[in-house]
């Protein structure tokens, strides 16, 4: 990729000092001002070339309209709900996150929260605090032999589930982009919502915040769990409806909830913070010293590598991508996927996002990147695309679509769009060296 000009950097929050270190030893100028206001924001980021931001900073469309220079944001953590990505995109402003650099942390409170609903802890030190000895009153149960359902198996569900399970637990997930075969791999059994629901005992959630995921748990599916479930939210406020969580809770369908993040915070709205039921944390899924100092340390070295034109990592966004409907400029990412690193080429034909090459496989026809992808790396032989059909229409999936690489030998990649993903990835193992399959 080409070099990026990256000469001034704003820090809106509080990132480890590392961070800052990194970008400096590399001839960047770097302004800290944390906790400004949006219109104090809007009249500072014109300055600036980038940006660094935690979860707090709101960078809108209203505050990128105002970036005159803005060539990068990057978010010093996950998640980028707090980022108007496709604002960003339109300006041509890459969007960069650090989707490693808390899974430990994260994952860890998540398990504490699990731990501190089966026994009661944070009630019972406060109680002990009061001058109180209330062994009766907080009667816990054991998390062993019971059922933990995880929504979302990304890097913080799986690191989830390996906890859990040292403690007896059954985990059952859902997820509609990792394949059944690797989440099995980590004792983790994928299956329908509908079929998870009423058999779990505690549910933890590890989905982005998107239209898909808000009100996930609402008061419909609080009805089809088992009396007295026990939910957690590390990941995003809004994916469990919080007034639905209160019904739950006040008619004891929900038996506790362990919550680290809300719609509004800090919030306003007390009641469902002042239920006994409820153990709250003040957003510390990634507020510790080895967390902030990733993330910190990732953003810095994914922005100087940007700058020297080495690579692109951890982008959700790109300025490189053609909008005017030719593929003009091409946009290379690396990707890592369940500890295997791939090289991707896309550009925008129109209004479509199209990929044009994957690892050594440059596509004949460019991928639209829309709708049920299966991508599948293969030898080339004049019955591979028939057997595929064939393994597929046996799982209910039909093909509509077909993108094959330029060259003619060795493994090389495939794409087919299809009519919904299949269940079991394994079903292709004879044909097929690897494979993979996501929802867009």
């Amino acid at each position: 990729m080409a070099p990026i000009s990256i000469q001034t950097v704003l820090i809106s929050e509080s990132v480890d000092p590392r961070c800052r270190a990194i970008l400096e030893e590399n001839g960047i100028r770097v302004t800290e001002k944390p906790n400004m206001k949006r219109d104090e924001l809007m009249a500072e980021i014109k300055d600036y070339d980038g940006l660094v931001v935690r979860s707090a900073t709101k960078v809108t469309a209203d505050v990128i309209d105002a970036a005159d220079n803005l060539k990068i944001i990057g978010r010093a953590g996950t998640g980028v709900d707090n980022v108007d990505v496709d604002a960003a995109t339109k300006k041509g402003i890459i969007v960069m996150n650090t989707p490693s650099g808390n899974t430990i942390s994260a994952a860890e409170l998540t398990c504490a929260l699990l731990m501190s609903l089966s026994r009661n802890v944070p009630q019972a030190a406060m109680s002990m605090k009061q001058g109180n000895w209330d062994r009766k009153k907080f009667m816990g149960a054991e998390l062993y032999g019971k059922v933990l359902g995880i929504l979302g198996l990304g890097r913080i569900g799986k690191e989830v589930s390996s906890r859990m399970q040292s403690f007896g637990m059954r985990t059952i997930g859902y997820d509609p982009i990792t394949p059944v075969e690797v989440s099995a791999g980590w004792g983790v059994e994928q299956m329908s919502l509908e079929q998870l629901w009423p058999q779990c005992d505690y549910i933890t959630v590890h989905t982005p915040l998107m239209p898909s995921t808000v009100g996930l748990l609402g008061d419909e599916t609080f009805a089809k769990c088992k009396k007295g479930v026990k939910v957690v939210n590390c990941a995003r406020g809004g994916i469990i409806d919080e007034a639905a969580l209160l019904r739950a809770l006040e008619s004891g369908q929900c038996g506790g909830a362990g919550l680290d993040v809300f719609v509004e915070e800090p919030p306003k709205n007390r009641p469902l913070v002042d239920h006994p039921n409820v153990i709250s944390c003040p957003h510390l899924g990634a507020s510790t010293k080895e967390a902030q100092a990733r993330c910190g340390e990732d953003i810095a070295l994914q922005i100087v590598d940007m700058v020297k034109g080495r690579k692109l990592v951890g982008a959700v966004s790109s300025s490189h991508c053609a909008s005017d409907g030719a593929a003009g400029g091409v946009c290379t990412v690396e990707v890592e996927a369940t500890g295997c690193g791939y090289k991707a080429g896309g550009a925008v034909q129109g209004d479509v996002p199209v990929l044009l090459q994957l690892s050594d496989s440059v596509f004949r026809q460019p991928v639209s990147l829309a709708g049920n992808l299966l991508f599948f790396k293969a030898s080339p032989s004049p019955q591979l695309l028939s057997s595929v059909a064939g393994l597929l229409a046996a799982e209910g999936v039909e093909i509509e679509s077909f993108s094959a690489p330029a060259e003619r030998s060795g493994d090389l990649w495939y794409c087919v769009g299809v009519s919904s993903l299949p269940r079991d990835l394994s079903a292709l193992q004879p044909l097929v060296k690897e494979a993979a399959q996501i929802t867009i």
